[in-house]
């Protein structure tokens, strides 16, 4: 019997200013990947994984993050930006309301000022999470 792992939006990618990291790493996947950059392992090392669970994925983590938190702050001083699919309606020519997916960039402030509620009624799946590589020189 075969088994099939789960990989999608599992994958680090970098380009001049900025890391690109997939949400559906579990933190301790994040911590055994070497493709992962090191500053960035060592600050989830650090500073996230105390406050969570190494069986969380990052999806969860960002989705269920409150806004008093000090990782706010973390994500905040990196420079982070949280790739997001929400529904909107839109209204075409004809004046039908289609809903579909759209891809948005979100702040973690604009991420953890959301309710729990007002996530799931705009239906939010989170792709990814963004930091600026000067950003984590600097931590």
């Amino acid at each position: 019997m075969n088994c099939t792992v789960y990989e999608d939006y599992k994958y680090s990618m970098q380009d001049t200013g900025r890391v690109y990291v997939g949400c559906k790493y579990t933190f301790g996947e994040l911590l055994a990947a070497d493709e992962v950059l090191f500053k960035f392992r060592m600050l989830v090392q650090k500073y996230i994984l105390p406050e969570a669970d190494p069986e969380d994925t990052l999806e969860t983590h960002l989705y269920y993050l409150s806004p008093n938190s000090f990782l706010v702050k973390l994500y905040n001083q990196m420079k982070a930006r949280i790739k997001v699919n929400v529904i909107e309606e839109k209204k075409n020519l004809l004046g039908k309301h289609k809903k579909k997916y759209v891809t948005k960039q979100l702040t973690i402030e604009q991420l953890t000022k959301m309710s729990k509620e007002e996530k799931e009624a705009c239906g939010m799946v989170i792709q990814e999470i963004s930091v600026s590589k000067l950003a984590l020189l600097g931590l």
